[in-house]
């Protein structure tokens, strides 16, 4: 019988990590990762965060040097575009021709930016952030200190807006909600970040958007807002989000809806497919339903349950949700999740306005999320809470003088 060979697509933090449980769970077969790029698989935190800031080498990014690859005997092919598969044969195939046959598949192609379809999109000086080559591009045009306008208070426009200020830059953002991440953590915590940001000197334009990038020569020289204002720029970066890369599945026959659909254990709708990272939408039976999660922490921990589900080990991907975001000295972690069109009680802890708060949402008694704001060693016990499903006591939960370890009904 000849040896397995699994095929892992996409050189992501997911991809990586996939390999990695597989040797770890001791899968003694081929492993080959192709992947469309030229760079080592690396972390995407640090790109907006710390080296595009200064304060890391863009060398912290990468997850694993080329030797880790050939020690754990994985094959890492890069610059290996994957342009079809085919289900029935368990053929990828690369280079248009080129096929590599498999025996268990991970898709792991993440996603790409959401771009903007307005007049001068596509001038000198728009930028976006999604690839190690975006980060160190913003951080040149920083070092030059120009006018920037940033498009979007999400996580990626709030973090870039923090750094382009270390750098000197003037900024404005311009959010057409009334407060950043206003759908995520509602008006008053959205507030909070949006006076961080106008307390280190960000002209924050909130309800509005952009109607056109004003452009001379080829090159942005400003924003026109959707009230009629021109916003002068050296440079301007889109952050509206991104769109999750499941061609390859949806032309290959893999049920594809958000997300490539998978169940508990990340398998897709091909029993020897599965999926992980921003592409995949599996089922959480912790929530009772699909989630798609594009942060960090669902990368890395979906990698390593895909490999072990690969392995056919009995997985059930039922991870709390999490993020965290550095801005200026303010740090902040998130976890757990809303579902639309729940109305959730939020109850906050400690000193909102002194940043050194926490804020939970309750669906009446029982735990949907929480979050910090610069109080740290505590997302544990949230989650812990969460995965529970305890009754919690709203009165104790506000007061930063009980412990969160307390504040369950028994």
């Amino acid at each position: 019988m000849s040896e397995q060979r699994f095929v892992i697509v996409g050189g992501s933090l997911a991809g990586a990590k996939a390999a990695e449980a597989l040797r770890t769970e001791g899968f003694s077969g081929s492993i080959v990762m192709l992947e469309a790029g030229h760079d080592l698989p690396y972390e995407r935190p640090p790109l907006s965060k710390g080296a595009l800031t200064g304060d890391e080498s863009y060398d912290s990014a990468t997850l694993h040097p080329q030797s880790w690859y050939s020690d754990n005997d994985i094959d890492l092919r890069l610059d290996n575009e994957v342009w079809r598969i085919d289900l029935s044969a368990h053929n990828v195939y690369v280079h248009l021709q080129d096929k590599l046959h498999y025996d268990r598949l991970l898709l792991a192609t993440g996603s790409r930016v959401r771009t903007i379809d307005i007049p001068g999109a596509d001038a000198e000086g728009v930028h976006y952030l999604r690839t190690l080559q975006d980060s160190q591009r913003l951080q040149k045009r920083f070092e030059d200190r120009p006018d920037v306008v940033v498009v979007g208070a999400g996580w990626i426009g709030m973090e870039t807006a923090a750094a382009a200020r270390g750098y000197g830059c003037a900024v404005t953002i311009v959010e057409p909600q009334a407060t950043p991440w206003y759908n995520v953590l509602g008006p008053e915590v959205g507030q909070v970040f949006a006076d961080l940001h106008t307390g280190n000197g960000v002209d924050l334009r909130v309800g509005e958007g952009v109607s056109e990038l004003v452009t001379e020569d080829g090159h942005v020289t400003g924003v026109r807002t959707s009230g009629g204002d021109v916003v002068a720029a050296g440079m301007v970066i889109v952050g509206v989000g991104v769109i999750p890369n499941t061609g390859l599945a949806e032309e290959a026959g893999l049920e594809v809806d958000n997300g490539v659909l998978c169940d508990q254990s990340l398998r897709a709708s091909d029993p020897d497919v599965y999926a992980a990272g921003d592409i995949a939408r599996w089922f959480n039976p912790l929530f009772g339903q699909r989630l798609r999660v594009e942060h960090w922490a669902n990368a890395q921990d979906g990698g390593l349950a895909a490999g072990r589900a690969m392995l056919g080990q009995d997985v059930v991907y039922d991870v709390v949700p999490f993020f965290f975001s550095d801005q200026y000295d303010t740090g902040m972690e998130y976890a757990g999740y809303v579902p639309r069109g729940v109305d959730a009680t939020m109850v906050t802890r400690g000193d909102v306005g002194g940043r050194e708060f926490m804020a939970f949402w309750l669906d009446g008694e029982r735990m949907l999320a929480g979050m910090h704001m610069n109080v740290w060693d505590s997302i544990d016990a949230v989650q812990e809470h969460i995965r529970a499903g305890r009754r919690v006591d709203l009165g104790r939960l506000a007061d930063a003088d009980v412990s969160l370890t307390d504040v369950g009904i028994t």
